[in-house]
């Protein structure tokens, strides 16, 4: 990637604004200069055609004016003097004075070199006037009249002499200035024409360069944009042109490097999100302390680019100091543990006090704060008032620690430690995405400790419920085993009263059947702790024989009918169309019809209907037996199979029975993988399916 170069200092820095001001500067000028030139020119052209208008020409008019009145004059009077015409001395006399008109113009307009020669003029014509004034007492024709005419020819002459020279000079200035018109003229359009030309080429000229120079560095400015665009991201313009040129030339380019920056920050941005996913991964992955922390700080120093990371973790039951209980060093990874206890622990009052602070502390520079033994700015607790112990500073310049950041971790309002990122390289300081990253790991390390925790907690405490539910199920079977050999004793002898001992009283017989009433329905609880036992303690085997379920069935209900009499409840059996052959073991499925049964008679208040009925579907012996007793709660129908579980009205009726008749069913059927389904409700009755594979070749 090409950096930005600094701006230069030669011709071309000068910007475009300067270039333009120079060329409109210069075509002004010459454009100025033009009508200066083509001004000057006017005016000279003017100044002499003036000269000539309204000096020469009308002088010289008044001249030959002058010198035609003279004339006239002139001959007038030697017409008088020969021929005596009076006619010719009354025009001769009115003529005399006619001059003095075209002097006085003459004299008015005259330029300065014509002047001498007006006035030379006036002296003959003023020696004319006064031999003239001698014509009136002259007799015409005579001597003295050809005298005075002679006479007066003389300054005449003089006179023609003079006005010759003048109109002579006249014509030359006439002449001179007509000449110099037409130079003027002529050389002031040729400057102006030069001058045009010569603007228009030096505007051309400054045009064109003034455009090449602006417009091809944006060109290639365009050219690195379109590159920038299409993913070239080390392209960079040039820096020339114009300073403006060059000054977006520089907007790009600084653009390009934010753009790369930027680009980098984000890739590092990526990089930390990824490196803090894959490490929160590795965290959540294990439920065992040791993997989570180890994993801990594996992640933090390989995603950080760390030297040094330590993990102080506070113990279960609190104490004063938080050890070092993880190290790992970006040369060695994972110390062993015996170099962990040589690390300082850390105050448990900044701990907690750096987790209440809910934000992470970090140092660029430590070592001065370690040697000088300051506190460190903005740390907790006292390593913020009164600095580290010296334990903790010996620790740290051991390490080679220079730039420090810590971030405490915990669960609620627990404190349960910090992790420690310490490098060692100057200048290398934490960036606050590194910060982000370093919270975020931080954050699910706190919860998987938490998790660690409980999840040791719970399996300890499932430990403990498995010995205390093991001694409950040895009891069990213990006190079940050792009551069944006194109550078969029990049973015995009450049939032998009842018997073989002779005739008994209608007391006697009543007494002897509630005894033998109550010891069956004890060896029956007996039986049934037995069986949840051998369940619990899986020694509940099944011998496993062809049964015909209907025929179990008609037996079943024959034996539970007196139970319903007693009631009464009506016990209504439907008929099966067919066999239903199932392979299992007789007596356990016979358990299951007699729970089932005596469970439909008792929960049915007298009135009440039972009904049982058997079919076949889909490969499955269907059992049904339905009643309309009391039925049960909905909130309870969950707990149904649980050990000495009673439903809620069961209990408010106060109906006798242990809560294991279920359990003790849904047991057996699932050992026979069978299946059972129940649909009850509260006042209305129950109905309990029961679905049990029939043999492969069960004809049907």
């Amino acid at each position: 990637m090409s950096g930005f170069r600094p701006a230069r200092s030669d011709r071309g820095d000068r910007s475009a604004g300067r270039r333009l001001s120079w060329s409109f500067g210069l075509l002004i000028g010459l454009v100025v200069l033009t009508g200066v030139v083509a001004l000057t020119g006017a005016l000279l052209q003017h100044s002499a055609l003036d000269d000539l208008t309204h000096r020469v020409t009308p002088t010289q008019e008044a001249n030959l004016r002058l010198r035609g009145e003279l004339a006239d004059s002139s001959r007038r009077m030697n017409a008088y003097l020969l021929t005596g015409d009076p006619a010719q001395l009354a025009a001769f006399l009115s003529s005399r004075n006619e001059f003095r008109g075209p002097l006085t113009e003459a004299l008015t307009h005259a330029p300065a070199d014509a002047r001498p020669y007006l006035s030379a003029q006036e002296r003959p014509i003023q020696d004319y006037l006064r031999i003239t004034d001698q014509v009136q007492t002259a007799t015409p024709g005579s001597p003295g009249a050809a005298a005075l005419a002679v006479a007066a020819q003389v300054p005449y002459k003089a006179f023609e002499a003079t006005n010759a020279e003048l109109d002579g000079r006249l014509t030359h200035d006439a002449d001179e200035l007509s000449d110099r018109a037409d130079l003027i003229a002529g050389s002031a359009g040729a400057a102006t024409c030069a001058l045009l030309v010569l603007a228009t080429v030096l505007a051309l000229i400054a045009g064109l360069h003034t455009v090449r120079g602006i417009t091809r560095p944006l060109a290639g400015i365009r050219t690195v944009l379109g590159r920038l665009a299409q993913g070239d991201h080390g392209a960079r313009a040039p820096d020339r042109g114009p300073a403006e040129v060059r000054a977006v030339a520089h907007a790009v380019n600084v653009l390009a490097d934010e753009n790369d920056r930027l680009r980098r920050l984000d890739a590092e941005r990526d990089r930390l999100a990824t490196a803090a996913r894959q490490a929160g991964i590795g965290i959540r992955s294990g439920l065992d302390l040791d993997q989570i922390l180890d994993e801990a700080v594996r992640g933090l120093g390989e995603a950080l680019r760390a030297d040094h990371v330590l993990v102080l973790q506070a113990d279960d039951g609190g104490g004063p100091d938080v050890p070092v209980v993880r190290a790992w060093s970006a040369d060695r990874g994972s110390l062993p543990s015996e170099e962990l206890l040589r690390l300082p622990p850390a105050p448990a009052e900044i701990i907690q006090e750096h987790y209440a602070q809910d934000t992470s502390w970090s140092v660029d520079d430590v070592r001065p704060h370690l040697a000088s033994g300051s506190a460190l700015p903005g740390a907790p607790g006292s390593f913020g008032t009164t600095g580290p112990p010296p334990e903790v500073r010996a620790a740290l310049t051991a390490m080679g620690v220079v730039a420090v950041l810590a971030t405490p971790f915990g669960s609620g309002t627990e404190a349960m430690g910090a992790v420690v990122l310490a490098r060692s390289r100057p200048g290398d300081v934490w960036l606050p995405m590194e910060v982000e990253a370093v919270e975020s790991i931080a954050a699910g390390l706190g919860r998987a400790v938490r998790q660690s925790r409980t999840y040791r907690q719970e399996t300890e405490l499932v430990d403990r419920l498995k010995a205390l539910d093991k001694a409950k199920n040895d009891f069990l079977s213990t006190v079940s085993h050792e009551l069944r050999t006194p109550l078969t004793s029990i049973i015995g002898y009450v049939e032998l009263l009842a018997n073989d001992s002779g005739p008994l009283s209608d007391g006697q017989r009543h007494m002897v059947e509630v005894v033998d009433r109550n010891a069956a329905r004890l060896r029956n609880l007996i039986e049934d702790l037995l069986t949840i036992s051998r369940v619990e303690s899986g020694a509940f085997t099944s011998e496993r024989l062809p049964v015909d379920l209907r025929q179990l069935v008609n037996s079943s209900v024959e034996a539970i009918r007196p139970a319903a009499m007693a009631v009464p409840v009506t016990l209504n059996q439907v008929p099966a169309e067919d066999d239903l052959i199932v392979l299992g073991d007789v007596h356990q499925l016979d358990r299951v019809l007699m729970n089932l049964l005596t469970n439909a008679v008792k929960f049915t208040p007298p009135g009440g209907l039972v009904t049982v009925s058997t079919s076949r579907g889909d490969g499955e012996a269907v059992l049904t037996v339905g009643d309309t007793g009391i039925g049960i709660p909905e909130k309870d129908q969950k707990d149904l199979f649980h050990r000495f579980f009673r439903a809620s009205n069961v209990t408010e009726l106060a109906i006798p029975g242990t809560g294991l008749g279920l359990a003790i069913v849904r047991s057996i059927v699932t050992n026979h993988e069978g299946r059972l389904e129940i649909h009850s409700a509260e006042g209305e009755g129950t109905t309990v399916i029961t679905h049990l594979p029939l043999l492969p070749d069960t004809p049907g």
